[in-house]
């Protein structure tokens, strides 16, 4: 037997498990990168998060991700040229994380890599009748293999989409194995530039569990201060306070078919870009406006479509506890305006659940992986297109 398919197979079998689970999302903050044990499987998995890092990326590293990021028309050889390229960089961030845990490469059992998303296109948000769902995460697999020395999961998201899914949102499989609890109602929220959120019932029947994305979260309110102010995000929502909401933008942010449709659904930066903002000012009629003021509305634009999914989704005579994670928030204007649209909710992060909120992508990430190689036989959701019941990841070798 290949000595790498045997030792995958050792993996398996093994009573725990080393996973590094890394992601990098739309925002390009850096690199999460979360280093856990893992015991068991499905609704019997048992995590500890052993340590975590994020690896902030440097300016050239996101000039060149801008620069085919979120866009129909790219250099096609740029995008080949960074698919091995991104996988390097985020190899040695792996290496630099471990030297400094000191934990050397050969007791690591898996990498579980969610790669860098460079386009995600769902059917409803492209015309073409012939095509269905797709998306595309560059940062190859057997780069990272090679480079590292460690068996690499990654592009998550094909297998979801092969199955009848949007390959989006991916959370809701982890978030059933190891935050549900019997007789809680669950809301695990999740701002991250998009926002979604998935609904675990008390009941534990996997057939009610629900996921979707339910618009922007943060990628209008960063894309906005990049833009203008040269910084990354409005840390602290100081920008944003300062302002004023400009009720008829607000309510052309909101004219979009995108959230009429029907759930679940996922979106992007594809859809909700600064293009955006600028044609819902030209509607409104709006000319000139202060940054502060739009600053003020995209933040209420965020939370008011989250609430609506929410409220749409969700039976009020019913007690929910919702916990949040994400760079949302850590955004007080945001979590403010939510709570205050949704009076009698318990809120609070996952850090009242033992996992660091911070983390939380890059671990389920890593369950992702775990289930690929030790899992596969628990059921979720209903099994249609709408959560497909499959194990995903594609396995690169080392040599």
């Amino acid at each position: 037997m290949n000595k790498n398919i045997n030792r995958l197979c050792s993996i398996s079998s093994q009573d725990s498990r080393l996973i590094i689970g890394l992601m990098s999302g739309t925002s390009l903050d850096g690199l999460d990168i979360a280093l856990c044990r893992f015991t068991g499987s499905g609704l019997k998995t048992r995590i500890e998060l052993l340590h975590f890092d994020t690896i902030s990326y440097d300016d050239h590293f996101k000039d060149e991700i801008r620069s085919i990021f979120s866009k129909r028309l790219v250099d096609l050889e740029k995008v080949c040229l960074l698919n091995g390229w991104v996988a390097l960089q985020h190899a040695d961030m792996i290496l630099q994380c471990l030297k400094k845990w000191n934990i050397g490469p050969d007791e690591i059992d898996l990498i579980a890599s969610h790669g860098q998303t460079i386009y995600h296109a769902p059917k409803l948000l492209h015309p073409d009748d012939i095509y269905g769902n797709a998306t595309l995460q560059i940062g190859d697999g057997d780069h990272l293999a090679v480079a590292t020395g460690i068996i690499t999961i990654s592009d998550f998201r094909q297998k979801h989409i092969a199955a009848g899914g949007e390959g989006a949102p991916l959370a809701v499989y982890g978030d059933y194995f190891i935050f549900s609890k019997e007789g809680e109602n669950r809301i695990m929220l999740n701002i991250g530039g998009i926002a979604n959120f998935t609904y675990l019932p008390g009941n534990l029947d996997a057939s009610e569990i629900f996921s979707t994305d339910t618009g922007p979260g943060n990628t209008l309110m960063d894309a906005y201060v990049q833009q203008y102010y040269k910084i990354p995000f409005d840390r602290d929502s100081a920008i944003a306070t300062q302002g004023k909401v400009n009720e008829k933008l607000l309510s052309e942010l909101i004219r979009n078919s995108f959230f009429e449709n029907g759930f679940p659904k996922t979106t992007g930066p594809e859809l909700f870009n600064l293009a955006y903002l600028e044609k819902a000012k030209e509607k409104a009629g709006i000319e000139s406006l202060s940054h502060f003021d739009a600053m003020a509305t995209l933040n209420r634009f965020s939370a008011v479509t989250i609430v609506e999914a929410l409220q749409r989704t969700l039976d009020k005579d019913h007690p929910y506890i919702i916990y949040t994670s994400g760079g949302g928030m850590h955004n007080p204007l945001l979590m403010k305006h939510i709570s205050e649209m949704l009076p009698g909710y318990v809120f609070h992060t996952t850090d009242a659940l033992d996992i660091n909120p911070d983390a939380k992508e890059a671990l389920l990430f890593a369950i992702l992986a775990n289930e690929c190689v030790a899992g596969g036989d628990t059921s979720i959701g209903n099994g249609t297109s709408d959560i497909p019941s499959v194990t995903m990841g594609k396995i690169s070798l080392p040599s």
